[in-house]
């Protein structure tokens, strides 16, 4: 295990899950949450369907005296969700939220503007799609910690499979949300931590907004199809990754279009 293996914050731990690839990074950031005294935890992403990853998760909470009161998923990708529903019945808990009721275990979900409470502590959900559909953040306002999934990284870029539109959207907000309550680091699903959040968040932006211009550029020098697009401007990014950078792509020359900066 790395450095990102039990990084955190006073309520929230890093558990790494062992699956890393030039998509995940490190690998999973599985995220334990507990209020100081409480003994109830709350697991953020338990990953992979790994059983030795899972069964570590639990037996990290077991060894701090607590049990798992609530599982929560940021978004329903397999390297966060996947082993959900063995790690809740390795937790013996009934309680999946999440936004897409696809990936949930029970009634409840998670929308805009909840607040979780679970050990006592305090979690608000904000809808942030862009990376996919069903990406959610969450804001742990008592270490000024925002936990963002795949909506932001501890480095490189995020593969987008939902709408630029929303992304570039939910990036604007966070940016504005954690200058107003004066966020002190970004929890991300993959990677280091960010001690920085306004400049993490400034950088992202800057990076899609530099990579719209080179997909433009590309298309008015001829480029018609997103894998074209990809050979002229990821020319230098490992070719292993071409397949997903053409999914980003795409979203960009949509969003270009339904701008109107491009033909539809």
């Amino acid at each position: 295990m790395n450095e990102i293996d039990g990084m955190g914050t006073e309520r929230a731990t890093c558990v790494l899950a062992p699956n890393p690839s030039p998509m995940t990074l490190d690998g999973t950031n599985t995220w334990v949450l507990a209020e100081p005294g409480s003994e109830e935890v709350v697991v953020i992403d338990p990953g992979p369907k790994d059983l030795k990853h899972l069964r570590r998760v639990v037996r990290k909470v077991d060894e701090s005296g607590r049990r798992v009161g609530l599982v929560v998923l940021t978004h329903g990708h397999p390297d966060h969700a996947a082993g959900a529903r063995r790690f809740a019945e390795l937790a013996g808990t009934g309680r999946i939220l999440a936004l897409d009721p696809r990936h949930r275990l029970g009634d409840e979900g998670l929308v805009e503007g909840d607040v979780i409470t679970t050990g006592g502590l305090e979690v608000h959900v904000m809808e942030t799609p862009g990376h996919t559909h069903d990406s959610l953040t969450f804001w742990l306002p008592a270490d000024g910690a925002v936990l963002t999934g795949d909506t932001v990284l501890g480095y490189g870029s995020t593969v987008l499979e939902g709408r630029l539109g929303d992304y570039l959207g939910s990036l604007d907000r966070l940016r504005a949300f954690s200058e107003d309550a004066g966020a002190r680091v970004i929890l991300p699903g993959h990677g280091p931590a960010l001690d920085d959040p306004i400049a993490a968040l400034d950088g992202y932006l800057t990076h899609r907004r530099r990579r719209l211009a080179q997909v433009e550029a590309a298309v008015e020098a001829g480029a018609r199809t997103a894998r074209e697009v990809v050979e002229r401007v990821y020319a230098d990014v490992d070719r292993s990754l071409w397949a997903a950078a053409e999914w980003s792509v795409q979203a960009q020359l949509d969003y270009l279009r339904d701008e109107g900066r491009l033909p539809s």
